[in-house]
């Protein structure tokens, strides 16, 4: 999944140089430093800088684009070279799988106090004691209201009327792709079964027909220009999109929506370890994790955070606003293990089909 903000900013890996001149110098070098790979612009810019300020530790951050990229490095390298990563929870299930992830010592977590009940209650880490939520939200439809009817369920993206065929975007990431269609057949977000997944496949055939594009970055832009009209979205991007043009809506359908979850996670095979615990509790604090919800307008599962957030706030972006034990009547994301391999042949064939 990509979590590339559109406010996202140049961040610089820290230089090897003193390092090298120590070698040089003949006297020891520092400690590798705690290396934290998260999507870019997905926390503070100067997060890094004053956590290093203000506990000492030497911390650097790494970039990656979507899910996939990351867990491909951690699969090869077995988590070595990486002490804490967010990902999203269905990857970080695969990673507790794997036995890649630390068993959280909550005794070294003192702000997991400030997460909300529901959010020690996620089915994918019951207790947290794998993984650290940082975001959380729901799946559904961005549209212009000016422009189309208040849209009610899936099908009005999937089978849309002929004034807004040719207008429509869904996401192209293989799990919220199928999940649109899984949730409008009435089916499991982490549906298996080869018959149903089947018909999935063919409903977003159909309405690949349809389809102005996929698009999981620029689809808040095209509905501000009016090039699209109604779009499949993760609810905090379609906030940029709202606060941008305020006829610009979003609506979950009858059908219901994911929960997706962006988690934080701390590799078994980090050697900073106490470092690493210092950094995720340092994000839990309820003024550094509130920057998120302000500044990516992501709902955070941390209650002290939230409970700072402005009202107007709210007033803006309604979906800002849900209630967490709502959020939690939806279906999360989860590991499907081997099913993967068949989702992933199954968009492939969607997105290669005339």
């Amino acid at each position: 999944m990509t979590r590339q903000s559109p406010r996202s900013r140049v961040i610089l890996r820290k230089s090897v140089f003193l390092a090298a001149m120590a070698a040089a110098l003949g006297t020891p070098a520092m400690a590798d430093p705690l290396t934290i790979s998260n999507w870019d612009g997905y926390m503070a810019a100067d997060a890094i800088e004053t956590f290093n300020a203000q506990s000492g530790n030497e911390a650097e951050l790494v970039l990656h684009a979507t899910n996939e990229e990351i867990m491909g490095k951690l699969i090869a390298s077995k988590g070595v070279g990486y002490d804490v990563v967010f990902v999203s929870s269905p990857f970080a299930e695969v990673l507790h799988n794997l036995g890649l992830t630390e068993e959280l010592d909550h005794s070294k977590i003192p702000n997991i106090a400030n997460l909300y009940k529901e959010a020690t209650e996620l089915p994918h880490d019951p207790g947290n004691t794998f993984s650290l939520p940082y975001a959380w939200g729901t799946t559904g439809l961005c549209y212009r209201s000016d422009l189309v009817d208040d849209p009610s369920s899936w099908n009005d993206l999937l089978k849309p009327s002929e004034a807004v065929s040719g207008k429509t975007t869904m996401l192209a990431t293989d799990r919220w792709l199928l999940a649109a269609g899984q949730l409008a057949l009435g089916y499991s977000v982490n549906e298996t079964d080869s018959t149903k997944m089947g018909e999935v496949r063919d409903l977003l055939i159909e309405a690949k027909k349809t389809l102005l594009a996929y698009d999981d970055t620029t689809f808040y832009a095209k509905l501000v220009s009016g090039e699209a009209e109604l779009v499949q979205a993760w609810d905090g991007w379609c906030n940029y999109g709202i606060g941008e043009n305020g006829d610009i809506k979003y609506v979950i359908p009858s059908e219901g929506s994911d929960l997706w979850v962006d988690t934080m996670v701390i590799l078994k095979a980090s050697e900073n370890k106490d470092a690493a615990y210092a950094f995720v509790n340092y994000i839990l604090d309820a003024d550094n994790h509130r920057w998120a919800a302000e500044n990516i307008l992501y709902k955070v599962p941390n209650e002290a955070a939230m409970s700072g957030v402005d009202t107007s706030l709210i007033e803006t972006y309604p979906n800002m606003g849900m209630k967490p034990s709502d959020m939690l009547k939806f279906e999360q994301l989860r590991d499907v293990g081997a099913a993967q391999r068949d989702y992933s042949r199954l968009v492939s064939e969607i997105k290669a089909a005339n």
